[in-house]
C-alpha cells in the first residue's frame, strides 16, 4: 500500500452503495450461490486481489461512517472474512486512522492462503495483531473504540460461534460503539436471517461483498444487520447488475431470490372511468369483526378500484360506512352477480366461522381471489376447500394468499417456529403445494409463486404491528388487482406489499421515529397519500 496517506483511499476503486427500499430490485444469493460467485471472481483475479478489494471497500465505508474517528477496533476470525478485516485495518492504518486489531485462531499454517497473506502484510505495515482477551476478562484495556469492525465469520459460517469466537461476539456487542459487519453479522445465517445460535453480532451497518444475501432482509436479519451496504468488488459483470436473476452464460450461481423494488404506476388516460378501474368485492366481517371488512374495503377504494362492494357477514351491520359512503354494502346472497361481472374478491377479513360457507362457491367461481385471515384457517381445516383452491390455477383463475406465520404453519401442518426458521422455504413450499401466490407477512415479507424466484420486501417497520393492518394489505392488494385483472398476480402482490410497507416507513419518518403503532385506518390514509 502506498505510504502517501492523502492518496491511500484513491489508489484502488471501491464504491460501497447503500441499499434502500427504492434502489431495487436486486438479486439475492444464498450461501451456495454466493460461494459459486466468489469462486468465479477469484478465477478472474490476480492472487489476493479480491481480498484487497474487499478490505479496501470496508475501510472506505468505515471512514465514511466515522470520518472523525479516534480509534477503530477490528475483530478478525481465522478465515477469509478475517483476512478482509486485516486488509481493512491495514488501509485504515496507512491512512492515519488509529487501529486496534484482535484475531482469533491466528495460525498462519492453518489459515487460507489469502488470509495468511493479509495477516503478513498487516504486520509488515506496522500493525500489532493481538490475540483476543482471555476468557472471563471483563474489560479490554485502552481507550474505547468509536467504531468496531466485525470480521469474525462470513458467508461460510454454518454452525453457531463457540469458544473464543463466541467470546469475541460478546465483546463486540458490549463495546457500546457502532458496529460495521463485513459481509454478514457474525453468527447470522445468510439464507434464513435467523441466528445460528445464541452468539450473534448486532451490527449497526453491514457491508455485503460480491453478492447480497437473503438473510440480511428477512426474519431477524433486518434488526441484526442494520443498514445494508453493497460492493460488487468490480465484478458486476458476473452478478449481472441490479435486477439480474442469474449470471451471464458460463458463470455459476444464479440468484435464489429478489429484493423487491418500487412498482411503477402508469397514469390513467384522461378518458378513464370507474368501470375501467374494475370492481372489488369484500366478503368478511362476521359478528364482532365487521371492522376488518370495512378496513379492507376502504383500502381497496383508496388503492383505486372503480367500485367496491362489501358483504359484511354480521347481520346487524349498517348498510353503509358513514366515513366512506362511496362503499356499497350488499348482502352476500344478493351479490352473486358480482362474480359474473369479473369482480376481484377479497375474502376472510374478520370472517370468523361465517365465511366458511362462502368459500366453496367463491373458490369455484371468482376470477381472482385474495384469501386472508379466517379464510386461511378454514382452508387449513378443510381438504375440499384446498382441492378447490388448487384446481383454480388449471382453470386460469389466479389466487393470492396473505398469511402471517401462524396461518402459514396451519396450512403447511407445521409450527410457526418452523415457518420462521426458514421463511423463504416455507413461502415457496406453500406456493407450490397450493398453486397460488403467497404473501408471507412479517419482517421482510416474502412473496412467492410456483416456478418463480421469491421476492423479499424491503419496506415496512414495527409501526405495522397493530390490529387491522393485515386487513388493509388484503384490501389494498384487491384494489390494485381489480384495476389490472390480467396482470401477473406475483407482481401485483409485490407492488401492494412494497407500497403498504412504504406508507409505514413514511409515517415513521413523520413521527420522528417514536415507534408508536400506526392505526389501520390511518395506514389507509398514509397509503393513499404515498402512491
Amino acid at each position: 500500500m502506498s505510504g502517501n496517506r492523502g492518496s491511500a483511499f484513491s489508489d484502488v476503486a471501491a464504491h460501497p452503495r447503500k441499499i434502500t427500499a427504492e434502489s431495487g430490485p436486486w438479486p439475492l444469493h444464498d450461501a451456495a450461490a454466493g460461494r459459486a460467485f466468489e469462486a468465479a471472481a477469484l478465477a478472474l483475479c490476480e492472487p489476493h486481489a479480491l481480498m484487497e478489494r474487499a478490505g479496501l471497500a470496508t475501510a472506505k465505508l468505515a471512514r465514511a461512517l466515522a470520518p472523525a474517528v479516534r480509534l477503530v477496533e477490528v475483530w478478525c476470525g481465522p478465515g477469509n472474512n478475517g483476512g478482509d478485516g486485516l486488509v481493512a485495518a491495514r488501509w485504515l492504518h496507512g491512512a492515519g486512522t488509529p487501529v486496534r486489531v484482535f484475531q482469533i485462531g491466528a495460525d498462519a499454517t492453518r489459515m487460507p492462503a489469502d488470509a495468511a497473506h493479509a495477516r503478513q502484510r498487516a504486520i509488515e505495515a506496522g500493525l500489532a495483531v493481538a490475540a483476543p482477551p482471555a476468557a472471563g476478562v471483563a474489560a479490554i484495556p485502552g481507550d474505547p473504540p468509536d467504531l468496531v469492525i466485525d470480521a469474525l465469520l462470513g458467508l461460510g459460517a454454518s454452525r453457531p460461534p463457540d469458544g473464543a469466537l463466541a467470546e469475541a461476539v460478546g465483546y463486540i456487542n458490549a463495546r457500546g460503539a457502532p458496529v460495521l459487519a463485513v459481509d454478514m453479522p457474525s453468527g447470522l445465517h445468510p439464507g434464513t436471517g435467523q441466528p445460528l445460535g445464541p452468539a450473534v453480532v448486532k451490527a449497526t451497518h453491514t457491508l455485503a461483498l460480491l453478492t447480497l444475501k437473503p438473510g440480511l432482509f428477512t426474519a431477524l436479519g433486518r434488526d441484526l444487520a442494520g443498514v445494508v451496504w453493497f460492493d460488487d468488488l468490480g465484478h458486476g459483470s458476473i452478478r449481472g447488475g441490479p435486477g439480474a436473476t442469474s449470471g451471464p452464460s458460463g458463470t455459476p450461481g444464479g440468484a435464489t431470490a429478489i429484493l423487491a423494488g418500487p412498482a411503477r404506476r402508469e397514469p390513467w388516460p384522461h378518458a378513464a372511468h370507474k368501470g375501467r378501474r374494475g370492481d372489488a368485492w369484500i366478503v368478511g366481517g362476521a359478528p364482532g369483526m365487521a371492522g376488518a371488512a370495512w378496513l379492507a374495503a376502504r383500502a381497496a377504494l383508496a388503492a383505486g378500484a372503480g367500485r367496491v362492494y362489501v358483504s359484511a357477514l354480521a347481520g346487524d351491520v349498517a348498510a353503509f360506512d358513514p366515513a366512506r359512503p362511496e362503499l356499497m354494502c350488499r348482502p352476500y346472497a344478493a351479490a352473486q352477480d358480482l362474480l359474473a361481472g369479473e369482480a376481484t374478491v377479497v375474502a376472510g377479513c374478520g370472517g370468523g366461522e361465517a365465511v366458511r360457507e362462502c368459500l366453496a362457491p367463491l373458490l369455484a367461481k371468482a376470477p381472482r381471489i385474495v384469501l386472508d385471515a379466517d379464510a386461511l384457517n378454514h382452508l387449513a381445516r378443510a381438504h375440499e376447500l384446498r382441492r378447490l383452491l388448487c384446481a383454480r390455477a388449471g382453470q386460469g383463475r389466479p389466487s393470492v394468499l396473505t398469511p402471517h406465520p401462524l396461518e402459514a404453519a396451519r396450512l403447511l401442518g407445521v409450527t410457526a417456529a418452523v415457518v420462521q426458521a426458514d421463511r423463504l422455504a416455507a413461502a415457496r413450499a406453500l406456493a407450490e403445494r397450493l398453486a397460488v401466490v403467497v404473501v408471507l407477512k412479517g419482517s421482510g415479507t416474502i412473496v412467492a409463486a410456483p416456478g418463480a424466484l421469491p421476492h423479499l420486501n424491503p419496506t415496512g417497520n414495527a409501526m405495522l404491528a397493530t390490529a387491522g393492518t393485515g386487513d388493509v394489505l388484503a384490501g389494498w392488494l384487491g384494489g390494485l388487482w381489480a384495476q389490472q385483472p390480467q396482470a401477473d398476480p406475483l407482481q401485483v402482490a409485490c407492488a401492494a406489499v412494497w407500497q403498504h410497507g412504504h406508507a409505514a416507513d413514511a409515517a415513521m419518518a413523520d413521527a420522528g421515529r417514536r415507534g408508536a403503532p400506526l392505526l389501520a385506518a390511518d395506514l389507509i390514509a398514509a397509503l393513499h397519500a404515498s402512491v
